[in-house]
């Protein structure tokens, strides 16, 4: 039986929409147990109306909840002993849980993760992991997507490498294609962080790195992780989600713009509703908490019922696939090469500093 943690209290509708979500994930999965984490009157009250396996939701009470308006969420998360994320991945360290799942404050989130359940051994800096529509209707994973802003080569090889094994356990891609996200495909393209990371991730034998990529090539190419850092692919993830929002706005103005349109619009609906569910975000799952001892799916913070079901979903998968195991396992090879190659470089750089002299 696998257990997922739900944090009942996370999210612009919780805990209504976090509680039916799971409902729902008890009827599709049957090996499932969820344990929903937040106050318990709110949570009884909201599952009188349904009917559900009891023996498998679990009730964990809290009393306080990490919000959106917290000025210091590291202090928040130690002050705030009792919060519902707090308690939930305290849970997780614990291994009362296989995996957490939460549409609550993302600062609240990531803090409580490296702060309470800890990185994986090995790891420079977790990360964050949405998968984005494609053209080939399977999906993208873009890491990172905002969790960290300044990065060094290392970090983005070991985003590359989570991001795989995730692909592979979550979604059965094997021998994932990685991209690093650049403003050019050439070698020479990019900031030193970009040129460097490049030269890293072309060494990274086991990884199947298809080189530099551009932002349109998140949609339309053929690899299936983009690698980048925090502050870019922020901005990238969330201009593709913007983009979809406006020419869904512009089709509805136009289809609606007087009666022979509407006429028209009427002969490709079904067409439109396909289209728009195959690149609809919220249905490709929630962002990845990728790095941690445990799988962590973090949601939108205006996710609905049918959300949170694909989270759920997200997590028994990751579990199934033992995506955590796997990433360890690259991890421990990246970091062995990675240190090869650093000390190939400080050789090198002894050896020009003692015949620097001698040529002079």
């Amino acid at each position: 039986m696998i257990r997922i943690i739900v944090d009942a209290m996370g999210g612009d509708y919780a805990p209504h929409e976090p509680i039916v979500g799971a409902v729902d994930a008890l009827k599709k999965n049957k090996d499932l147990t969820v344990v929903l984490v937040g106050d318990e009157e709110q949570i009884k009250a909201e599952l009188s109306a349904f009917e559900y396996d009891k023996d498998r939701i679990e009730i964990v009470h809290t009393t306080e909840v990490i919000t959106m308006e917290e000025e210091d969420v590291a202090k928040a998360v130690k002050r705030k002993k009792d919060a519902s994320i707090v308690v939930a991945f305290r849970m997780l360290k614990e291994g009362k849980g296989d995996a957490l799942v939460s549409s609550g404050a993302t600062g609240g989130v990531l803090s409580a993760g490296v702060l309470v359940l800890g990185r994986l051994k090995g790891v420079s800096r977790p990360a964050l992991c949405p998968r984005i529509p494609n053209h080939r209707r399977t999906g993208t994973v873009v890491c990172d997507c905002g969790a960290n802003l300044e990065c060094k080569p290392i970090n983005l090889a070991h985003f590359a490498i989570m991001a795989s094994a995730y692909s592979e356990a979550a979604f059965g891609i094997k021998n994932p294609r990685v991209g690093l996200l650049n403003n050019g495909t050439e070698d020479h393209k990019g900031l030193l962080l970009q040129r460097e990371s490049h030269a890293l991730l072309k060494t990274m034998d086991f990884l199947n790195y298809a080189g530099n990529i551009e932002g349109r090539d998140i949609m339309f190419s053929d690899v299936d992780v983009v690698v980048s850092d925090g502050f870019s692919g922020n901005i990238a993830v969330k201009s593709i989600e913007g983009c979809g929002k406006a020419i869904g706005s512009i089709m509805g103005q136009e289809f609606k713009r007087n009666w022979w349109c509407k006429l028209r619009a009427g002969g490709v609906v079904d067409i439109i509703k396909r289209i728009r569910g195959s690149v609809d975000y919220q249905k490709l799952g929630g962002a990845v908490f990728l790095g941690l001892t445990k799988p962590v799916v973090k949601g939108h913070g205006n996710s609905k019922a049918g959300s949170f079901t694909i989270y759920i979903g997200q997590a028994i998968d990751m579990v199934k696939g033992n995506m955590v195991a796997k990433m360890k396992v690259m991890i421990d090879e990246a970091n062995e090469k990675f240190a090869a190659l650093e000390a190939q470089k400080a050789e090198a750089q002894a050896v020009a500093s003692e015949q620097a002299p001698a040529n002079e």
